[in-house]
């Protein structure tokens, strides 16, 4: 069985954050790698976004994030708990698709912020089964679709 962890990201990760989103699984769920690096950077100067390389047996293979969810005054989850986290992530490393990970490393980390957090939630794209399907293996359960801050629809989920 695999062992999942996490460590904090730091700026020597960002060439493999890079590469990772340049991959065609990641490519129209996240953004340009460039601009998103720039993001994750600004980010790492402020304490608001918990950022995490995800490892399994030690090799790092993943990225995940989280927040309060109400920190970005997010629209679709202005009737959530005022202490709910957010989160968001993708598998980078190809590799590992298709053998069960995306769930394991997202439960792993559910695990660890249900300790402090009452309510945890995400807002993958509707169009994106495969986060989806993952998210749900995980133990989340679809709300309902609602559309984010630039007015895109969201397919917002709990795991209560």
């Amino acid at each position: 069985m695999p062992q999942y962890s996490f460590r904090p990201m730091t700026r020597a990760d960002l060439p493999m954050f890079k590469e990772w989103l340049a991959n065609d699984h990641i490519a129209g769920w996240w953004g340009d790698p460039g601009t998103e690096a720039r993001l994750v950077e600004e980010d790492m100067a402020e304490d608001k976004v918990d950022m995490r390389v995800a490892l399994c047996d030690g090799a790092p293979f993943a990225y995940i994030q989280d927040y309060n969810a109400h920190a970005f005054d997010a629209p679709h989850y202005v009737d959530q708990d005022k202490d709910a986290r957010a989160i968001d992530t993708f598998l980078g490393d190809p590799a590992f698709l298709g053998q069960g990970h995306g769930a394991g490393y997202i439960a792993a980390r559910l695990t660890e912020l249900r300790r402090s957090y009452p309510t945890v939630l995400t807002d993958p794209d509707p169009r994106n089964t495969r986060a989806i399907a993952a998210y749900t293996r995980a133990g989340f359960r679809p709300l309902d679709i609602r559309p984010c801050e630039d007015g895109d629809p969201v397919q917002v989920m709990i795991h209560p």
